[in-house]
Formats: structure tokens, sequence, C-alpha cells
């Protein structure tokens, strides 16, 4: 009889912990989606002049990525197709909730645009020449352009961290803007190049331990025979 009651008692529990963990989840699916859903929404510019917001929301405000991660998901989105702020909604998202969360983020990140854009095709056409819209886009241009300096900015202070990487800025910038080498080759190039880089420093530094090692064994034998 006890057993049978502490058996129920291990049931409730368990359904109760797994109710618990299904609301949390749906939570932060709810969370994920609304976040991105306000980010595609009050952002104008493409996915580069959408970082300030995201890092205001997804760093500072729910703290789902750190800083340095951000950025790293934007260099990975830049280097992979697709749109930037989809990818690195679908990168946020796998990282809360697995694949289930990827998706409702996407999801999220796309929905404002496709309604937008679905509203404004009826009607774009006959209001695109009147001055004041002229005006109004101007004036977007201007902003998008003072978000993406700060954006420029931003990634520079966080990732040229001495002389090579700004050399390789700099490489990248003139292959670009001065002879039109299409960006993907310049991606794949910086792709190899940091992975030789890092090789040859994980085996420097490997050696130097492994000379570190054999002379503390060295110093250690001549000190026995002492």
């Amino acid at each position: 009889m006890n057993e049978q009651t502490e058996q129920k008692k291990q049931t409730k529990q368990t359904k109760e912990a797994t109710k618990v963990t299904l609301k949390e989840k749906l939570k932060k699916l709810f969370g994920l989606y609304f976040s991105f859903a306000k980010i595609g929404t009050f952002t104008i510019g493409g996915g580069l002049a959408m970082m300030p917001m995201m890092q205001k929301e997804l760093v500072d405000k729910k703290k789902w990525i750190t800083e340095e991660e951000l950025i790293d998901y934007y260099a990975v989105g830049q280097s992979t197709p697709g749109i930037i702020a989809v990818n690195v909604a679908t990168f946020v998202g796998y990282k809360q909730c697995g694949i289930i969360g990827g998706i409702i983020a996407t999801l999220g990140m796309v929905t404002p645009s496709l309604l937008i854009i679905m509203i404004l095709a009826n009607f774009i056409n006959s209001i695109s020449d009147y001055p004041m819209v002229q005006k109004a886009l101007n004036g977007i241009n201007v902003a998008v352009a003072a978000l993406l300096t700060s954006v420029i900015v931003r990634f520079a202070q966080k990732t040229i961290k001495n002389v090579w990487n700004a050399l390789f800025m700099g490489i990248a910038f003139i292959l670009i803007f001065f002879f039109h080498v299409p960006s993907f080759i310049v991606i794949l190039c910086a792709i190899a190049t940091g992975i030789i880089l890092t090789v040859i420093k994980v085996r420097k530094e490997a050696a130097r331990v492994e000379v570190t090692q054999e002379k503390t064994l060295h110093e250690e034998s001549d000190g026995e025979e002492k």
C-alpha cells in the first residue's frame, strides 16, 4: 500500500515537472517569436542596420547571448546563404530551444516584413513619385547610413585586436572596393587564412609546451642525480 502511494506520488511529481518544463519552453518560444517580430517591425535598413537593436534586445535585455556571440553570428550569417538577420535569428533560436526555437525565431523575424510588403505592394507605385515620399525615403537612407556606420565602428572595436587584423581588414576593403573582387571570394580567403594561422599557432603552442616539459624533466633528473 505504501509502495503504491509512493509510486502515485512520484508519478504526480513527474507530471507536474513535465508541465512546468513544457510551460517554460512555450514561454521561451513565445518570447523568441515576439522579440524577433519586434526587431523585424521597427528596424529599417537590412540585417546590419538591425545589429544595434539586436544587441539591446538579445544581449542587454534578454541576455540570451553575449555581444561576442552576436558578432560571431553576424560573421557566420554573412558567410552563409540567405539574409543576415534571418540567419542570426535562426542561430539564436536554435541556441535557446533547439530546432523548434530556430524555426520560431525565424518566423518571428520574417513575419513583419512579409505583412508590410504585402500591404505596400498594393499602392507603392502610386505614391512613390510624391515629393513627400521621396523626402521621407531620403531621410530614411541617411538614418540607415548612420546605423551602418555605428555597426562598422562596433565591429572594428570588437574584432581588430592587433596589427594583423587591421592589415587583413585593409586588404579586404581594397580588394572589394577598388578591384571589385566578389565578396564571397574574399570571405573564403579569410576563412582559409584564419584556419592556417590557427593551425600554426596551435602547433607552435604545442611545441613550446613540449619543450617546457622536457626542460622540466631534465631539471628533475639532474636534481635526483645530485
